[in-house]
C-alpha cells in the first residue's frame, strides 16, 4: 500500500512498511524511510507508483479553471476529495482527487487551509485585492526583466536615474530599481557601479561624490530653517584694544583675532580674542539644535557647508569695524625674555580693527620683513604696514613657543611638504558642478602668519584645558599618549597630555562658530570665568556628564566623514587638473614601496617600477587613465630623476592636529587624510 501525505508544506508519497495508529514508516523511493503522523496522511491508495501518482497529480492540477472550482465549493469549510467529486464527477478518481488537492493547497487567495486536507473558501472581496496584488507583481517582475535588459544593452531607464544614488549606497533592496540593477550585473557579471557609468546614469563624476556625501550625512539636505540668533543679553565691558584678525579671504566665520599690549614697556600682555556665541546660545536653543545636528562645518575647494546658517554666524563672527563679544585670554609676558608670567579669561567686547588676509598678505609678510627692521617691501600695504611692529613681535613669540613645544615633544616639527590651496574660477562660492576651471596654488607649511596663529591658538587651547581642569569643569580634550606609530589622537572629558602637539592638555575652544566641541568648551570655560572657584556647580555639563560623552562620539563620526569627504574632493580637483592641463608626466617623490607623492601637485598615486626604491628617491612618473569616480589613477616610473647616495633620508611627518599644521593639511589620498581643518583654515 502507498499513502500521499503532507511534510513541512509539501507532498510527499512512498510505501507503508508498516502502520499503527497515530503513525506510519513509510519508505520514499529515494529509499529514504521516514515516521509520518497518521493526521498527516491524505490519501492511501494501492496504484499508481508514488511517483506516478504525482506526476500526474501535479498536471491535473494545471488543467482546473480555478474560477469554476471556486464555483462548486460549498461556503462552508470542506475536504478536497468532495470537491473533486462535485469538480469532476462522483466517481472522481485517484488522480483528479490529488490534482484537486494539489490545486487547492497551491491558490491560499482563493482558498484558506482549515486543516489537513481540508479548505475553506476566501471572500470575494479579499480574492479581489489578492489577484490585484499578484497582477501587480506580475507587471512590476516585466518591468524589472525591462529595465534590467536596458541597463545590460547600455542604456540607463529614468526611474532608475532618479533613485541612483539611493540605489547605490542606501538601497531599498525590495525596490524594483534595485532588483533591476542587481539583475542586470548578474547576467551581464559586470558590478553595479561598472554597469550603471556604460549606462550612461552617472552623467556628473563630482555630482557622484556629491549627491553620495548628501545622502550619507544630510539626507534632507544642507539648508537651515527660518531662525533669529539669539541677542547676547550680557552687559560686556569694551576692551582698551585693537584686535586684528588673520584668516583667508573665503572665511566668513571669523572665530579669532590677535591683540598686544604694552611693547617697549618691557612687559606685554597678548590678547587672545574669541567670538562667544555661547554668551546668547544656550544648551537646548534652536541654535545649538542645528550646531549639535551638524556638529562642524565641511570644507571643500570651493564651497563649504556651516555649523550655522549664515545669519547666526555673521551675528557673532569678530567682523572689523565692531566691537564684538568674545572670551578673551590675556597672557603677560616679558618682553625680553617671553616668559609667560600670568594668564587671565575676561568676557567683554572687542573693538576690530582689522581682517587681515593671509594669502594677500603672505608675499609681503615674510620672514625677513618681521625680522630685519631695515627690510622694506616693494608691495608694503596697509593695514599690515602700521601693524609691523606687532607681526614682528607674534612670530618672535610664535617661534619661541613652538621651540618650547618642541623640547616637550622630543623632537622637531618639520613642514617638508607644502600645503596647497583650490579654487574653482568662477564660483564664487556657490555650489560647484564639477565641470569648473580648478586653480591649485602651493603655500608652504609654518609660513609667518600661519605660524603666528597657530601658536597662539594652541596657547589659548592648552592654557584654558589646563584652567578647567583646575577648576574641576569637565570639557572635551584632544590628547595624544605618545609619537609613536600607531599611538592616534584621542578625546575624551580628561586633561591629558597632547605629545603631537608637546603640552600637558589640550581643548579645543578657539572655533566655536565651526565646531561644536568648541562651542561646548566656550560654555564651560564661561562659568569657569563668571564664578570661579564653584565654577563646576554653574557650568552647563557637570563632571562624568553622559551628554558629553554622547557629544564625543557623534563628533567623532561626523568629523572623520567631513575629512574623509574633503580629501575625496580635493583629490577630485586634482585630477581635474591634470586634466585640464594635459598633464601626462609629472616628477614625483617615493614615499612608501610603489607609492609616490607627486612634487607640485597634492597627488598621490601608486606607480610601478617603484618597488624597492628607497623613501625620498626622485622619478619621473607616466600618468595612466584617471577615473574620476573611484579616483584611481595609476602610473609608471620611467625614470630615476636623483643620485642613489648612502646619505640618511629626513621622513615626513604628518602632524596630527592642524594647529601645528596652520591650516587646513590637504590629504588626496583619503586613507592617508590627517585630522584636518584648524582653527585657521581656509574654507
Amino acid at each position: 500500500m502507498f499513502v500521499l501525505f503532507e511534510e513541512a508544506g509539501k507532498f510527499m508519497a512512498g510505501r507503508v512498511l508498516s502502520e499503527a495508529e497515530a503513525s506510519a514508516q513509510v519508505e520514499l523511493d529515494s529509499g529514504k524511510r521516514v515516521k509520518v503522523k497518521a493526521a498527516n496522511i491524505l490519501i492511501k491508495f494501492e496504484k499508481p507508483a508514488p511517483a506516478e501518482l504525482i506526476a500526474a497529480a501535479q498536471a491535473q492540477a494545471q488543467a482546473i479553471e480555478l474560477d469554476m472550482a471556486y464555483e462548486f465549493a460549498p461556503d462552508e469549510e470542506f475536504g478536497f476529495a468532495d470537491l473533486a467529486k462535485d469538480y469532476f464527477s462522483a466517481q472522481a478518481t485517484l488522480t483528479e482527487q490529488a490534482g484537486m488537492l494539489f490545486k487547492l493547497f497551491d491558490t491560499p487567495h482563493y482558498f484558506r487551509r482549515a486543516g489537513k486536507g481540508r479548505f475553506k473558501k476566501a471572500p470575494a472581496d479579499i480574492i479581489a485585492q489578492a489577484l490585484a496584488a499578484i497582477e501587480k507583481k506580475r507587471l512590476i517582475a516585466e518591468q524589472i526583466a525591462q529595465w534590467a535588459t536596458e541597463l545590460g544593452a547600455g542604456t540607463c531607464p529614468q526611474p532608475i536615474k532618479d533613485q541612483l544614488y539611493k540605489i547605490l549606497f542606501k538601497p531599498d533592496k525590495n525596490a524594483p530599481e534595485y532588483k533591476a540593477v542587481v539583475e542586470a550585473s548578474r547576467t551581464t557579471h559586470t558590478a553595479p557601479l561598472e554597469l550603471l557609468q556604460k549606462a550612461g546614469a552617472i552623467a556628473s563624476p563630482y555630482q557622484f561624490h556629491w549627491k553620495r556625501f548628501l545622502l550619507e550625512n544630510f539626507p534632507k539636505g544642507t539648508g537651515f530653517p527660518a531662525i533669529t540668533a539669539p541677542a547676547i543679553a550680557d552687559e560686556l565691558p569694551v576692551a582698551p584694544v585693537q584686535a586684528f584678525s588673520i584668516d583667508d579671504s573665503q572665511t566668513t566665520e571669523i572665530d579669532d583675532a590677535l591683540s598686544l599690549q604694552g611693547l617697549g614697556s618691557g612687559t606685554v600682555t597678548l590678547g587672545i580674542h574669541i567670538a562667544a556665541p555661547g554668551l546668547a546660545v544656550q544648551p537646548g536653543s534652536p541654535v545649538d539644535v542645528l550646531g549639535r545636528a551638524r556638529l562642524s562645518t565641511v570644507y571643500m575647494p570651493g564651497y563649504k557647508v556651516t555649523m550655522l546658517p549664515d545669519d547666526v554666524v555673521q551675528t557673532y563672527t569678530l567682523q572689523e569695524g565692531r566691537d564684538c563679544p568674545a572670551v578673551s585670554l590675556y597672557v603677560t609676558l616679558d618682553e625680553a625674555t617671553l616668559e609667560i608670567k600670568a594668564s587671565k579669561t575676561k568676557l567683554e567686547r572687542v573693538p576690530i580693527a582689522h581682517n587681515l588676509r593671509h594669502d594677500q598678505l603672505d608675499a609681503v609678510v615674510t620672514e625677513q620683513w618681521l625680522t630685519d627692521p631695515a627690510f622694506n617691501h616693494e608691495n608694503d600695504v596697509q593695514p599690515a604696514y602700521s601693524l609691523r611692529e606687532q607681526l614682528s613681535f607674534l612670530y618672535r613669540l610664535a617661534r619661541d613657543l613652538k621651540a618650547k613645544r618642541e623640547v616637550v615633544r622630543g623632537k622637531p616639527e618639520t613642514f617638508n611638504r607644502p600645503d596647497y590651496n583650490f579654487r574653482l574660477q568662477g564660483n564664487d562660492g556657490a555650489e560647484p558642478q564639477g565641470d569648473e576651471t580648478v586653480l591649485i596654488s602651493v603655500r608652504q607649511r609654518g609660513a609667518p602668519l600661519d605660524l603666528i596663529v597657530a601658536e597662539a591658538m594652541i596657547l589659548a587651547n592648552s592654557t584654558w584645558g589646563s584652567w578647567m581642569a583646575e577648576m574641576g569643569v569637565p570639557a572635551i580634550y584632544r590628547s595624544q599618549a605618545s609619537l609613536a606609530p600607531g599611538v592616534k589622537v584621542r578625546m575624551g572629558t580628561k586633561a591629558l597630555p597632547h605629545a603631537g602637539i608637546g603640552v600637558k592638555s589640550y581643548a579645543w575652544s578657539t572655533s566655536p562658530l565651526r565646531r561644536y566641541t568648541d562651542l561646548v568648551n566656550q560654555w564651560q570655560i564661561m562659568a569657569c570665568a563668571r564664578h570661579g572657584k564653584t565654577a563646576a556647580l554653574a557650568a552647563p555639563f557637570k563632571p562624568k556628564d553622559a551628554e558629553l560623552f554622547a557629544i564625543i562620539s557623534a563628533f567623532d563620526t561626523a568629523y572623520s566623514a567631513y575629512n574623509g569627504f574633503q580629501g575625496g574632493m580635493e583629490r577630485f580637483w586634482t585630477m581635474r587638473y591634470v586634466q585640464q592641463h594635459g598633464i601626462t608626466e609629472l616628477v614625483a617623490t617615493v614615499f612608501k614601496d610603489g607609492m609616490v607623492r607627486a612634487d607640485d601637485i597634492p597627488l598621490v598615486l601608486p606607480v610601478m617600477g617603484a618597488q624597492g626604491l628607497p623613501r625620498n628617491a626622485k622619478v619621473r612618473v607616466k600618468l595612466g587613465e584617471m577615473d574620476l569616480i573611484t579616483l584611481d589613477v595609476h602610473g609608471t616610473v620611467t625614470e630615476r630623476l636623483d643620485v642613489p647616495a648612502d646619505a640618511p633620508v629626513e621622513a615626513d611627518e604628518a602632524e596630527d592636529d592642524e594647529d601645528v599644521a596652520g591650516p587646513i593639511a590637504i590629504a588626496v589620498d583619503v586613507n592617508e587624510a590627517p585630522e584636518g581643518g584648524s582653527d585657521n583654515s581656509a574654507s
